[in-house]
């Protein structure tokens, strides 16, 4: 924001700088070169939900882009009160067309010569009208006049400040002239410090149309405020309110009203619920979310949220209503004459204070809810229609057009939500599909050993690992075991991690020092550019022995016979695709029957705040005291001890291999 006139800073600050691709008029103006008209709130709150949460106010927008040739120099943006006509008329239009030329003339020949114009830490702010200077008597004259009116009056700067107040006002108040003087007035006077009454001075700036209110300045004195906007400030008439009732002020409508609670609670709800689908992951998500947040705050009795599937209408969620009635409307045709296929289809929300008007509209319609008032909302992303969501109450409830206007962009916060998250759910099932994919289906049948594998993405985003487990059967005697870790949470690195696997496997049957050798060259002739972890093992049956060589893993666990467990030394190496010189040492031990070899990811070991070293020996020792004799059951005994000690961040693999007598 570079120039700002006719508006206090403080209410256009959401927008002091915006990003191109944000849905706000002004950046769709700029990306699709052309007009972008919203000539209503409600309208403003169907198209563009988040502006209209900030400024949910009566006033038309005009927002057009500044060009020249192919080169985008900004854009305007134009605000007229609630009561401008629907549409821009043919002279409005012209002249944003000819003010945004010659602006990005200008702005084209700053910059062809050395001095183009640059955003500054603050927008500029510019008078929105011609000043007057009075003389001195046209000042006491003014002044005198505004004395002698009853009551008080007072007088609020573009930005919102005092700058002028009579005697009578002063003394209505309870403060002295000096301190009201260039202040906020919700700043000076404690008790105006309400949101509520911050937000009739905005709406009254913004919309251009007089508002007013009644407060309370303790201990029992109340007032009545008239405001009076125009381009140069605000105009308040400030008179006791002897008969004022409680019932009148914004406190006590909050209280007295919680189903339809003023602007302020408003804000608080709608931003509340903004943030908490900023935190929603996947479909069913949004659906537990959602109703938790709205329903209580806005009296709402029952809720189902639709979406569009190829030509039927699927509830996907709902509150309030009998599971045996949603699925009577569940897969309803979209040509349906129901409520809410119209609303999708149209796009347009339909609010029915009472049954008889709903019966009015469908005729047909048939009591079937035990409700008495409904509101059925577009659910729209994107610029399409994605479903609709109903709103019911159980007594019958005239919508405001405020109300309208909130509610209506509500159903626009939700249909964001809803269309992140069912990308969400497509990139997960994408992703664990194609990891899945690279895993074993199934490891094979050996004599001599009991396996059991698991595979546990980690629950946090969509991202998938390079974990990856393997068992290749070499002979009848002989087999290799493999357990990794690439570098990375993306689909490069389950790519990359297949690659691995497939090495393995081509060069499985060599000692493991050369197995991890000849894998490592592979990857750095590759050059993903992400390093891996692994552990390769040469099982041999017949003489009950192994074989074992490590490229920077977490150390395998061996539970003897007798149940003593040891943290296998071995010799280290240099984790893969980082060096293709590098040496990986072969170590033997002795595999008797009755022994137990864990292999793991550092996703089972790995907890915030804790030595991975000492987090291996607890491991160890857990295995040590595990009394299943299964592979399946100590494999599940190991899991299940890693994720109860704190939540996981990174994939888990883990393989058990139990050596057994050949032939069990």
């Amino acid at each position: 924001m570079a120039v700002l006139t006719g508006i206090p800073p403080q209410i256009v600050a959401p927008w002091a700088e915006v990003r191109l691709a944000a849905p706000v008029p002004v950046a769709e103006a700029v990306r699709e070169r052309r007009v972008v008209w919203v000539g209503s709130r409600e309208e403003m709150a169907r198209r563009y939900p988040r502006p209209a949460l900030v400024l949910p106010y009566h006033f038309a927008v005009a927002a057009a882009p500044i060009t020249t040739g192919d080169t985008d120099r900004g854009g305007l943006v134009l605000l007229w009160p609630g009561s401008h006509p629907p549409q821009l008329s043919e002279h409005e239009r012209v002249a944003i067309d000819v003010f945004c030329r010659h602006t990005g003339l200008l702005l084209r020949r700053a910059a062809d010569s050395g001095r183009p114009v640059l955003p500054e830490a603050e927008p500029r702010v510019l008078s929105a009208y011609r000043s007057y200077t009075p003389s001195p008597g046209e000042a006491m004259a003014a002044a005198n006049f505004a004395e002698r009116l009853p009551g008080g009056c007072l007088a609020l700067d573009p930005e919102g400040r005092i700058s002028f107040i009579t005697t009578a006002v002063a003394e209505l108040v309870g403060a002295d002239i000096p301190d009201l003087l260039g202040a906020l007035p919700w700043e000076a006077l404690p008790w105006l410090d309400d949101p509520a009454f911050e937000d009739c001075y905005r709406s009254a700036v913004v919309s251009r149309q007089t508002t007013s209110f009644t407060a309370r300045r303790p201990p029992d004195h109340w007032l009545s405020f008239q405001l009076h906007p125009d381009a140069s400030g605000i105009s308040i008439r400030i008179t006791p309110a002897p008969t004022a009732r409680a019932e009148n002020t914004p406190e006590a409508q909050r209280a007295a009203s919680p189903v339809t609670p003023n602007r302020a609670r408003y804000f608080y709800y709608l931003l509340h619920l903004a943030a908490t689908l900023t935190e929603a992951v996947g479909v069913q998500d949004v659906v537990d979310r959602v109703p938790r947040q709205i329903m209580p705050a806005f009296g709402i009795q029952a809720l189902a949220l639709m979406t569009a599937e190829e030509d039927r209408l699927r509830i996907i969620g709902h509150r309030g209503y009998r599971t045996e009635l949603m699925d009577r409307f569940d897969a309803a045709p979209l040509t349906s004459h129901t409520p809410a296929a119209r609303v999708l289809a149209t796009s347009v929300p339909a609010f029915y204070a009472t049954f008889a008007d709903l019966q009015r509209a469908y005729p047909p319609a048939v009591l079937q809810d035990d409700m008495a008032a409904w509101a059925f909302l577009p659910l729209i992303a994107s610029g399409r229609t994605v479903g609709s969501m109903v709103l019911a109450y159980d007594r019958p409830h005239p919508f405001t057009t405020e109300e309208r206007a909130i509610l209506t962009s509500i159903a626009g916060l939700v249909a964001q939500a809803l269309e992140r998250a069912r990308l969400y759910d497509t990139q997960y099932q994408l992703a664990h599909s194609l990891q899945a994919a690279l895993l074993p289906h199934a490891l094979p049948l050996i004599p001599g050993l009991e396996l059991a594998a698991r595979y546990l993405p980690t629950t946090h985003g969509v991202d998938i690992g390079g974990d990856f487990y393997d068992l290749i059967r070499l002979d009848e005697t002989n087999a290799a075991a493999a357990i990794g870790d690439v570098q990375g949470h993306n689909v490069n690195a389950a790519a990359l991690m297949g690659q691995v696997r497939t090495a393995v496997h081509a060069t499985a049957g060599a000692s493991p020092g050369e197995v991890l050798a000849r894998t490592n060259r592979l990857l750095i002739d590759l050059d993903p550019g992400l390093f891996t972890s692994c552990v390769y093992i040469h099982l041999d049956l017949a003489h009950h022995s192994a074989r074992l060589a490590t490229a920077g893993h977490p150390p395998p666990l061996l539970r003897h016979p007798d149940g003593h467990t040891e943290v296998l030394d071995l010799p280290p190496g240099l984790v893969l695709g980082i060096d293709p010189s590098a040496d990986y040492t072969t170590s033997e031990i002795a595999l008797p029957p009755g022994t137990v070899l864990a292999l793991y990811t550092d996703g089972l070991v790995e907890t915030p705040g804790v030595d991975i070293e000492d987090a291996i020996a607890d491991l160890a020792e857990h295995l040590a005291q595990a009394p299943g004799a299964t592979a399946e059951t100590l494999a599940d005994i190991l899991v299940q001890h890693a994720t109860q000690c704190a939540p996981r961040n990174d994939d888990i693999a883990l393989l058990v291999i139990n050596v057994q007598q050949a032939g069990n």
